[in-house]
């Protein structure tokens, strides 16, 4: 089982990108955001857990969120790998994340960041909102998401480079161009199904 962590700050393409890695390598895509509303649409017992904290306004802890990732691995056991989306956000969940991955006998192969400069990024956040209405078209937000995204992260990224598994990628070529850049990457682990 190949998994896989792809980050990359808001407008960096990491949507487009796990779409098509998806695709291309047969993986199954974890978004803990797509997850948590599962989980409570379900009425499980996790999703009972997180909708009090949810209806706090609160954060989910860590521990409701690696018990879904552990329950979507299980419900998903026959597949090639994962695609990790939205988690880990800290050093501590990634901590969690590989202990939960170690008792299932696999682990986190590869962490792809990808890299685009931050004028880059403000300007597709910008025609994104102007061609699909998003309420993310305001530079001032936008600045605001970016440096939230730089500051939470660099932690998780930090934490998996020194455990050797990062990969930082180019990030504002061409859809194309940049898939076959993360491509020659995970071919090193999975070839294309």
């Amino acid at each position: 089982m190949f998994n896989l962590i792809l980050f990359g700050p808001p407008g960096s393409g990491k949507g487009t990108q796990s779409s098509t890695i998806m695709k291309s390598y047969h993986l199954e895509h974890i978004s803990t955001g797509d997850l948590l509303r599962d989980e409570v649409n379900k009425k499980t017992p996790l999703g009972v857990e997180a909708k009090k904290y949810m209806d706090q306004g609160l954060l989910v802890p860590d521990e409701v969120v690696i018990g879904m990732i552990s329950s979507k691995i299980d419900e998903k056991a026959g597949a090639r790998g994962f695609i990790f989306d939205g988690f880990p956000r800290t050093s501590a969940q990634a901590e969690a994340l590989d202990k939960l991955l170690e008792f299932k006998n696999t682990g986190i192969h590869l962490v792809l960041s990808l890299e685009v400069p931050e004028h880059e990024l403000v300007k597709r956040l910008v025609n994104r909102g102007i061609t699909s209405g998003r309420s993310d078209d305001n530079e001032d937000v936008i600045a605001k998401r970016i440096k939230e995204y730089y500051a939470k992260t660099e932690q998780v990224a930090s934490y998996y480079y020194q455990h050797g598994k990062l990969e930082r990628v180019k990030g504002d070529n061409s859809i194309e161009d940049t898939f076959k850049i993360l491509a020659k990457h995970i071919d090193k682990y999975l070839l294309p199904a």
